[in-house]
């Protein structure tokens, strides 16, 4: 008889619960377990014969402060409890994302120290006013697949809410996990924490059940749960970098190539569009080609990139850059699109590219394109052009002024 795969429970109504209804993980076998709207909707009701219970006079902005630290050392470096009986040390972390969501040990210890240097931010210290904390609202915070460091907004609406709900990305549930263990490992009042894996049919009833919302998610998600009066989208970030006149090539791709391949190229703020001087252009645009195509598909890179577990993932990610392609356009890149590595079909990568664009017109498929893997396009425009792809983007990097 084959073994039932370990199951990844739900943490609802003060205690962990697995469910009838799962969804099969990446990776080995597991299970994660899904929270039915109806099932929430009975849970918010629950929440609320809580709260009125337990006021928040004696959950101090200090004592918040002390426990999301001590909880963030747990997540690091410590041991955790998820649901009845799954011990999971940082090894076993690690271990984890790597096999779910192919992210190799060096960035989960980057994303960790992110997530350390969050703390401060989460909650002000003593004597600085923020009439956000806390309060007494029940918080939503839906989190992405591309990177684990967005449990920066569990932190935040932990510090400021009663409670919050998590909602894990169903690709890489792991890190919510074991980030609620944590919290409820160092003391973390029970009542105030909620993971709520589900469907993405289900995002909109949670935005429905809950007061204030932090959602992540491309333009899909993003585009279907606006509206709601204490909603915070994070949608697609379309970084991009604007090249100054007169800079060297060299220099440019120093400068650029951590904007690009930084991360294996998973955050949002991200360079996808590199806007460069007409001169210029073609000899920045191979150099940095050459630079991506010598990165290394290998997880103990300096620059390590990330595997693709869900299959097919990488080839539709990588073809989706080629399709967007129009005449005139040339990816510079050499390298095949994927790459195989380490013995077995499960590390699969998306290669990093580089497309040169002809032109930048209105609406071009790939300025702005993200995918979960390093890709750029370098395009030449006009003053206004460039200003208006700056406008588009959430993130724009310029380089750094030096000595006066």
């Amino acid at each position: 008889m084959t073994a039932r795969p370990a199951v990844l429970p739900a943490f609802r109504r003060a205690a962990w619960h697995t469910s009838a209804d799962t969804l099969r993980l990446p990776g080995p076998p597991a299970e994660l377990a899904l929270v039915p709207e109806v099932v929430a909707a009975a849970d918010r009701r629950w929440w609320e014969a809580q709260a009125p219970a337990v006021g928040d006079a004696e959950f101090r902005p200090a004592d918040r402060r002390k426990l999301l630290a001590e909880a963030l050392d747990l997540f690091t470096d410590g041991t955790v409890t998820i649901g009845d009986s799954l011990v999971q040390g940082p090894a076993e972390f690690r271990a984890a994302i790597w096999a779910t969501a192919g992210v190799p040990a060096a960035l989960v210890d980057r994303w960790c120290g992110l997530l350390r240097e969050s703390v401060p931010r989460a909650v002000p210290e003593a004597g600085v006013p923020d009439s956000g904390v806390p309060d007494g609202a029940l918080s939503l915070v839906s989190l992405p697949g591309n990177t684990f460091s967005c449990l920066e907004s569990v932190l935040s609406e932990a510090a400021r809410s009663a409670a919050v709900w998590v909602r894990p990305s169903r690709r890489e549930p792991w890190s919510a996990a074991r980030l609620v263990a944590a919290l409820l490992a160092v003391g973390w009042p029970a009542w105030r924490l909620g993971l709520y894996p589900s469907e993405r049919r289900t995002l909109r009833g949670l935005v429905r059940l809950t007061d204030r919302q932090v959602v992540y998610g491309g333009a899909g998600p993003a585009a279907s749960v606006r509206g709601a009066p204490q909603l915070t989208v994070h949608g697609p970030g379309r970084g991009c970098a604007l090249v100054p006149p007169g800079m060297g090539t060299s220099e440019a791709v120093a400068w650029l190539l951590p904007l690009v391949a930084g991360d294996g190229g998973r955050f949002c703020s991200n360079v996808r569009t590199v806007v460069c001087p007409g001169p210029e252009a073609d000899a920045l645009a191979t150099a940095l080609a050459e630079a991506l195509d010598a990165l290394p598909a290998d997880p103990a890179a300096p620059w390590p990139l990330t595997a693709c577990r869900t299959p097919g993932e990488a080839e539709r990610a990588a073809w989706g850059v080629r399709e967007r392609l129009r005449p005139g356009d040339r990816l510079l890149t050499r390298r095949p699109p994927t790459a195989r590595t380490g013995g077995t079909r499960s590390d699969v990568y998306a290669l990093p590219a580089l497309a040169l664009l002809a032109s930048a017109g209105p609406g071009h498929p790939l300025v702005g394109h993200e995918v979960p893997f390093p890709f750029a396009a370098v395009v030449t425009t006009s003053p206004a052009g460039a200003e208006a792809i700056a406008a588009g983007s959430l993130f724009v990097h310029r380089p750094p002024e030096g000595p006066a």
